[in-house]
């Protein structure tokens, strides 16, 4: 049987090595894989999202919500962010345990408890503390079963993120399918895109129009932008037109 993953957890141990990333780094180093940004943007940014999640877990909202304005309590100077930031997984760690994580809750994707919150908070820091190794040249390592729950939370809630993801109107096919294999484990995910839509389809046999094979955590990457699928890591099969468009369209 599987161990259940404790998102609560690793959301605490990810923004820890986040911090000791960027503590002794140059605020003002580039990030190649969110272009514009620099450290200072990209530890800001996961800083405030960590904030607000944290608010909407204490609200326990069941509608969604009118504003999006928190107070962030900013430091006066980019040298405090790392602080900073270790602060919000702090106050995120003390909301994880004082609300019912498996209670009733609004939430933009497929799983409307406030469990979603503490799942999305952990792949948001997740995948911005591998921007920052990257941006400062480091290997970033992934957890292999955290990335393969990362590829299957956003497989998941893609169909359901049109509100800030527009590209995915565009995410039609006539009943083309797209497969992600994982080669270091368990882990085979069929996306069906259909006239009306695209999502998972579990019941699928094997075979697909298109498809792509990698470690877990590179297939994270790929769905994330921050891999090409031309990169040798990966084995890829099929229609390359079809996986174009779903590149094309999909980002988060």
């Amino acid at each position: 049987m599987t161990t259940p993953i404790d998102h609560a957890a690793a959301v605490a141990a990810e923004t820890s090595r986040f911090v000791t990333t960027v503590r002794t780094a140059d605020p003002a180093t580039p990030v190649p894989t969110c272009p514009g940004w620099t450290l200072s943007d990209l530890v800001r940014h996961t800083g405030s999202v960590q904030r607000w999640f944290t608010v909407l877990l204490r609200q326990r909202l069941q509608e969604p919500p009118r504003s999006r304005d928190v107070e962030l309590h900013l430091p006066s100077t980019p040298d405090g962010y790392p602080a900073w930031l270790a602060e919000a997984a702090a106050q995120a760690g003390a909301a994880f345990a004082s609300v019912d994580l498996d209670a009733p809750m609004w939430a933009w994707g497929a799983d409307q408890h406030a469990r979603f919150w503490v799942r999305r908070m952990l792949f948001e820091t997740l995948v911005h503390r591998v921007d920052a190794d990257l941006a400062l040249g480091l290997d970033p390592d992934i957890d292999p079963v955290l990335a393969a729950d990362g590829v299957a939370e956003f497989l998941t809630n893609l169909p359901f993120a049109a509100g800030f993801a527009p590209g995915t109107a565009a995410l039609r096919g006539a009943d083309r399918t797209i497969r992600f294999t994982r080669t270091d484990g368990d882990g085979d995910w069929l996306v069906r895109l259909r006239p009306d839509g695209f999502g998972l389809d579990r019941q699928a046999a094997a075979g697909a129009d298109a498809s792509v094979r990698g470690t877990a955590a590179d297939l994270l990457l790929l769905l994330y932008g921050r891999l090409d699928r031309s990169a040798d890591r990966f084995e890829v099969r099929g229609d390359d037109e079809l996986l174009a468009h779903w590149t094309a369209n999909s980002a988060f």
